[in-house]
């Protein structure tokens, strides 16, 4: 069953909260085909999580635990450690950028990841046309006024959400104090490797390092095995950089959101970070710098082509084709 030619079952949920967690900028918009399948029978849709009943993302309901099978257990992972066993609304909260693998042509989810984009305290708040806060080198813009306005400098903060052309984060999920805080939980950052050297390298949110960064100095040991274009949680006693730079205490390989299997059907959500190149039905643009590709087939909701401009936030549902994700629904958000 093609991805155009599916319809997402849905479910009532009901929306829980904790206080000590901030939620924003949720998707708008109705209810999508759900991409399901491909070749390997794979399907893996990444965005952020709009309500829970299983888990829902812009419009799709993924069915988890009994609810795929009696006696079925979602597998779910949060920074890298198993919580399989703990409910949905336990784990998760409205606003996560998750990454959800099911079945082929279900909504069955078999494994949700979370994974937040920094781990950190406040070192700086700006003011203006767009709230923002700098932590661990890294820019996170705040939507939300009344949260902005309530953080503090020095505020140990784990952050999740879309990264804008300007490699900046636009947050969607601001937890205060987070949970592995409590566990001498150590400030991380994730991004990707530019110019490596064999003490450092830069580290950027979009690959290519030509956005904003912040440089990491590390022992020998510690970079054992990194490369250019490798995306890597930097883990650092630094609470803020020292001109510019901060210490890895470690470096762990991650695998980034926007990687798919080969010929995988892919949902993905996020911020176009390249504008769109090319003419007639045949386009090119970037979402936090993964290659999209339309063609003649690739059907638009809530916009046109003329609207793949920087920092438009979308949907992007197709096949992954030799790391280029070749677009059969685009979806406006």
């Amino acid at each position: 069953m093609s991805p155009k030619g599916r319809t997402a079952r849905l479910l009532t949920g009901v929306l829980s909260l904790v206080l000590a967690s901030f939620t924003f900028s949720t998707c708008g918009g109705t209810g999508t085909d759900l991409a399901g399948g491909g070749v390997s029978g794979t399907g893996v849709s990444t965005g952020s999580i709009i309500s829970f009943g299983s888990v829902e993302m812009c419009g799709v309901h993924y069915l988890t635990d009994n609810n795929v099978s009696p006696g079925f257990i979602t597998i779910k992972t949060s920074h890298g450690m198993d919580h399989s066993s703990e409910m949905d609304k336990e784990l998760l909260r409205v606003g996560m950028v998750v990454t959800i693998h099911h079945g082929p042509n279900d909504n069955n989810a078999l494994e949700i990841e979370y994974r937040d984009n920094l781990q950190g305290p406040i070192a700086s708040k700006n003011s203006g046309a767009e709230n923002a806060v700098t932590i661990l080198g890294q820019t996170v813009v705040v939507s939300d006024a009344a949260l902005f306005a309530s953080l503090s400098l020095n505020e140990f903060v784990g952050v999740s959400g879309f990264v804008d052309s300007a490699g900046r984060i636009r947050a969607t999920y601001i937890e205060r104090n987070p949970h592995s805080h409590h566990h001498g939980g150590e400030l991380e950052v994730k991004g990707f490797v530019s110019g490596l050297s064999s003490s450092g390298f830069r580290l950027a949110p979009l690959p290519g390092g030509t956005v904003t960064t912040v440089t990491v100095s590390f022992a020998p040991g510690v970079g054992a095995g990194l490369a250019d274009g490798m995306y890597v949680q930097v883990v650092t006693t630094d609470p803020q950089p020292v001109s510019g730079v901060i210490t890895a205490t470690r470096i762990d390989k991650l695998s980034p959101r926007t990687v798919f299997p080969e010929k995988s059907i892919v949902d993905l959500e996020g911020l176009v970070t390249a504008p769109r190149s090319g003419s007639g039905n045949v386009l090119s643009f970037a979402v936090e710098g993964k290659h999209v590709q339309t063609d003649g087939t690739t059907q638009y909701a809530g916009g046109t082509a003329a609207n793949l401009q920087p920092d438009v936030r979308v949907q992007v549902q197709g096949t992954e084709n030799g790391g280029i994700l070749s677009a059969a629904n685009i979806i406006f958000r």
